[in-house]
């Protein structure tokens, strides 16, 4: 992955990682911005990745929450020890909930809100990206083969989300 941020911009997202959870309200617009770059870097560095049911490794594959985990995980967002469901990650940042798509937003799917079965990483106010076409059947790569399963980019317009957050908004997790 050579080349794939520029020192400068390393040193300043090792100084925003730096800073501790309580002082993110004070960090400027570019500085969240850079950080939304960052992580949208790291879930384009994953696409044609095997989906996996129960999946958390960039290597052997992702489910949905998974990939969005290690997406979170990767720029300090979530901490580094924990597992959460789609929904589970709903309940952590509904309080951040927005009526509109934007990159670094979090897309969830499901019949309602109190039942949120996916989760997809926003690209931009189009697109976004995500680990589909699996399920609780897909459990090796021979499977995701097969079922056409992996980390994938699609439009919202043919399939509409119940909502979106925005993760990387100050305030309480």
């Amino acid at each position: 992955m050579e080349g794939f941020y520029t020192l400068s911009i390393l040193k300043r997202f090792i100084k925003f990682r730096s800073l501790k959870k309580s002082t993110y309200g004070s960090i400027n617009y570019s500085e969240v911005k850079l950080y939304k770059d960052i992580a949208t870097k790291i879930a384009w560095s994953y696409l044609g990745k095997p989906y996996l049911w129960g999946g958390d490794d960039p290597i052997a594959g992702f489910d949905c929450s998974g990939f969005v985990i290690e997406i979170l995980k990767s720029v300090g967002v979530l901490p580094k020890d924990g597992d959460w469901t789609a929904h589970k990650l709903y309940e952590m940042f509904k309080a951040k909930e927005y009526n509109y798509p934007a990159e670094g937003h979090l897309a969830f799917w499901g019949r309602t809100k109190e039942h949120m079965t996916h989760i997809e990483y926003c690209i931009d106010e189009n697109l976004s990206i995500g680990a589909s076409g699996g399920g609780s059947k897909t459990k090796t790569i021979q499977d995701a083969f097969k079922q056409n399963a992996y980390i994938k980019i699609r439009p919202f317009k043919i399939r509409s989300p119940l909502c979106f957050v925005d993760p990387f908004m100050k305030g309480k997790i």
